[in-house]
């Protein structure tokens, strides 16, 4: 065979091989509403944590208002662009679009945190929790979302991206697609289910440290889940006092960047958790026993304070489990 034609021959196979391999294909699909060119502004610090349901068009303006003009960026690991003529019809923003990450040798991609770097403001959306963690934890787009944090631009998220924004995260990992949500019952008989999985240190947030959070609290009962997952963190030594934001379905907390914040929406509210007393018993197959947890319920309109944990206009009380079973301070014994 004549050298020309060899070589021909070689090159062809080398271009099928790098457009048909996994790791180089460029999988992300990145939609864009608004300007083209990104702005060039400054924007402000704030958290939006979202508890799923309804999106709550206070706490999107809320957010786009903190990225001042810039571009607002919606993170996601399946799905649709939906939000973008939704975002943009709430604040004055130069672009508002969605980058979806499907997979881990997606996020490899220098383009995806490329993207990521260049936003104003970040909203991770919700869905499923372990294809945060599964996928992008360890790469790239794990740095990009720390270094914008650090940067002290905005950022937000609503029920699985909600999950990922404190220090530790109920990650879904033994979850299969078609299993219910893992249900305080589970959870309250068997601290160790094998569905409790909690990881640390995805993201890095300053006012969110020593913290897991949770959502459709009120309307999924999680309370009791939620207990376990405090009380596992304190039996594996990761804390002593860990602390909870539960966030019920259509309500948010909107933080500022000094910690204050303020309690919207039309849900039940915001509950803040935190254990003061390692769990007499947290072990497996074991009914759970905890005692002297403080709670303290912020409805709509109230105000806490992160820094201290104290709040104004809500309702504080305590919460013991024993031998799995849930009981309330609160005059009328309600949990929620």
């Amino acid at each position: 065979m004549p050298r020309k034609y060899l070589v021909t021959i070689l090159l062809l196979t080398a271009t099928v091989l790098l457009v048909c391999s996994p790791v180089l294909a460029k999988s992300f699909t990145y939609k864009r509403l608004g300007n083209a060119q990104d702005a060039q502004t400054t924007p402000r610090f704030g958290i939006a944590m979202m508890g799923g349901g309804s999106d709550l068009d206070e706490a999107f303006r809320w957010l786009g208002d903190k990225a001042n003009g810039g571009d607002f960026l919606v993170l996601r690991a399946h799905g649709s662009d939906d939000y973008n003529s939704y975002v943009k019809g709430l604040s004055t923003l130069n672009s508002v679009a969605t980058l979806v990450i499907p997979d881990k040798n997606t996020a490899q991609d220098p383009q995806v945190a490329e993207i990521i770097h260049h936003a104003e403001a970040i909203f991770i959306a919700g869905g499923d929790q372990s294809l945060y963690v599964n996928f992008w934890q360890g790469t790239p787009v794990q740095d990009a979302l720390n270094a914008h944090i650090a940067a002290r631009k905005p950022i937000g998220g609503t029920s699985a991206g909600l999950a990922v924004l404190g220090e530790y995260v109920f990650a879904c990992l033994a979850d299969k697609p078609d299993d219910p949500n893992l249900s305080s019952v589970q959870v309250l008989s068997n601290p160790f289910f094998y569905r409790v999985t909690i990881v640390r240190d995805y993201l890095k947030i300053p006012l969110l440290e020593n913290l897991i959070t949770d959502s459709h609290f009120a309307k999924r009962d999680r309370l009791g889940r939620s207990l376990g997952f405090l009380a596992r963190i304190v039996q594996d030594g990761w804390a002593k006092n860990p602390r909870e934001i539960a966030i019920d379905e259509k309500s948010a907390l909107l933080v500022e960047a000094d910690g204050k914040s303020k309690v919207i929406g039309t849900g039940k509210g915001v509950y803040f958790l935190r254990v003061t007393e390692a769990p007499k018993v947290c072990q497996k197959d074991q009914p759970l026993t905890l005692h002297n947890i403080s709670a303290y319920l912020g409805p709509t309109g109230s105000t806490f304070d992160l820094p201290s944990w104290t709040g104004a206009g809500g309702q504080s009380y305590t919460l013991d489990v024993d031998a799995g079973i849930v009981h309330s301070s609160r005059p009328d014994k309600s949990l929620y």
